[in-house]
């Protein structure tokens, strides 16, 4: 398989709906390049896990060279937001991700998402109840994605009546995201940065306000403590919140809604759930082997020469890491093809590993275990209405567009 076409079916649109196939076939050559030195792609779970873990590769966009120039650089320089820490190396990505785990988790905050439990199931029962008396619904539109843009936003302290404003800029930035080759990238890159810009001016005023009234969310939190590594600047808090609030919905809607459409092809996982929401654990888990939100890993950079299977990959090459192929990869997991929510053997790379693996991980699983559990016990016999259903067209970032259902009703909560 030569890299040009390859390249062009990992981020070809036809291929959402089913980039399996092609995943399998990335794997017989694991590392793969193309001949006028494109990024290097790594499919195999192994190799995917070693470099995750490897010094040597880098997140910051700075390292990238002619070997991988995606403009990328150029892009966040001419921005009002800085890189978030997620595009940072220690150690100022160490100092950045523990202050923001500060008021997150553990140490400091141990209890911050479960004590959001009974907050989660009241938004559940109401997204539920604007259901009415219909007998159809998109699930994304009406429950998955709503649903963890509220949490963000409370949990920030965003406004909920601003989500409109953010949610057009969160579509604007993750599409930035898709390495799609044959895009317009100076145009898309400029789209990118205008958006960036408007979100880091609207979130400029939040924090301003959060200085002369902190409030308990967790902004003003960011803006007002200081622990052992002191306080953020003003531009580190902006382009941290910027962070949480693309990253903290994006990928949860995306693993709702992934979620759903697998339980809906899978009706009797789907009835064990209803049975016993105790499964809805291994689900989630499973889930995020067989289906993960974030498929792709396309910004990592090497900062020295580093041989995988005996592959010399340059320093300043860029690297791709499919997570998702890696996932299903049948030298690390038996019948990888097959979704078992009793998988026992299940270190998936659906939340990446090493010192990025996402931050937001033990949140996301709550809203999904939640969401999934209470969506199969209050659905009477939902249906696919299409399937496979229409697939946003985003290589990093996978999941349907619309998930529309038909169901009999609503089971009483």
């Amino acid at each position: 398989m030569t890299q040009a076409p390859l390249l062009r079916q990992i981020t070809d649109y036809a291929n959402r709906a089913n980039p399996y196939p092609l995943y399998a076939e990335l794997r017989k050559t694991p590392v793969l390049q193309e001949e006028d030195g494109g990024p290097f792609v790594i499919s195999t779970y192994w190799d995917i896990q070693s470099l995750l873990h490897d010094p040597r590769i880098s997140s910051d966009a700075s390292n990238l060279t002619a070997h991988g120039g995606d403009e990328l650089p150029e892009q966040e320089e001419e921005t009002a937001l800085p890189p978030s820490f997620l595009r940072l190396d220690p150690p100022e990505h160490d100092r950045l991700r523990r202050m923001t785990n500060r008021p997150f988790g553990p140490p400091h905050s141990p209890r911050r998402v479960h004590a959001m439990r009974d907050e989660l199931d009241g938004i559940i029962s109401d997204l539920i109840a604007g259901f009415g008396d219909a007998d159809r619904i998109d699930v994304v539109d009406q429950f998955s994605y709503p649903f963890p843009v509220t949490v963000i936003c409370r949990l920030l302290g965003v406004p909920r009546e601003d989500e409109a404003r953010f949610h057009s800029w969160a579509d604007t930035l993750a599409a930035g995201l898709d390495p799609a080759p044959g895009d317009d990238l100076t145009e898309r890159n400029r789209v990118t940065r205008e958006a960036r810009m408007q979100l880091g001016m609207y979130l400029a005023g939040l924090v301003e306000e959060r200085r002369k009234a902190p409030g308990d969310d967790m902004l003003s939190e960011l803006v007002t403590s200081h622990g052992p590594d002191g306080p953020m600047t003003t531009m580190e808090v902006l382009s941290t919140a910027a962070l949480l609030l693309i990253a903290g919905h994006e990928t949860t809607v995306n693993l709702i809604t992934n979620g759903m459409l697998t339980l809906l092809r899978h009706p009797e996982v789907l009835q064990r759930l209803r049975d016993d929401p105790r499964l809805a654990v291994g689900i989630v888990e499973e889930l995020l082997r067989y289906e993960p939100p974030v498929q792709l890993v396309p910004q990592r950079t090497c900062i020295a020469d580093i041989e995988v299977r005996g592959v010399t990959i340059p320093k300043g090459s860029s690297i791709w890491l499919v997570l998702a192929a890696g996932n299903r990869d049948p030298e690390r997991f038996e019948d990888p093809e097959r979704f078992d929510p009793d998988r026992k053997d299940i270190q998936h790379l659906g939340f990446g590993s090493g010192i990025h693996s996402c931050f937001g991980a033990p949140l996301a699983r709550l809203e999904a275990q939640l969401a999934l559990t209470a969506l199969a016990r209050r659905l009477d016999n939902p249906r696919l209405v299409e399937d496979p259903p229409p697939y946003r067209q985003n290589a990093v970032l996978r999941g349907p567009r619309h998930l529309n259902i038909t169901f009999d009703g609503l089971r009483p909560q």
